[in-house]
């Protein structure tokens, strides 16, 4: 398999404008049929393929999105996307927002090509302290 981050970037980035449009049909053709997503709230909560795309017809909506620090990793057949990102969802009368790490398992098959198998959502900690800490754990710096 040739170099797949830019692929699987674009199809990333498509996922989320479907999302914004609110075009459930156009996200459903991007899932793998076993598709699942943890969406980091206390308690986290799964939603499977059929409740996700059900919830963007219900009123999860993604109003804004911009990707940041984008990480693409293939491993075989599958390729881990991992992106900080700045998100605004509603669902009902609710806002969700601010920055997020969103961790995306692509799985490529014979047909259809790359499908988004497993999504988490996941709010950022902004302690000023512990990305400097962790940086300093890297052997590579």
């Amino acid at each position: 398999m040739a170099d797949i981050a830019a692929d699987i970037e674009a199809l990333a980035l498509t996922v989320m404008r479907n999302w914004i449009a609110g075009d459930a049909k156009a996200i459903k053709k991007l899932l793998h049929r076993d598709f699942v997503m943890m969406v980091g709230t206390l308690p986290p909560q799964l939603l499977d393929r059929p409740s996700f795309v059900a919830s963007i017809e219900r009123g999860f909506v993604c109003t804004r999105f911009a990707f940041h620090e984008l990480f693409v990793r293939q491993h075989g057949k599958a390729a881990w996307f991992v992106a900080g990102a700045e998100l605004e969802f509603r669902l009902g009368g609710k806002v969700w927002d601010g920055r997020f790490l969103v961790t995306d398992l692509w799985r490529c098959g014979t047909l259809g090509g790359w499908k988004l198998a497993e999504r988490s959502l996941a709010r950022l900690d902004e302690g000023e302290r512990l990305p400097g800490a962790v940086k300093a754990l890297q052997l590579w710096t």
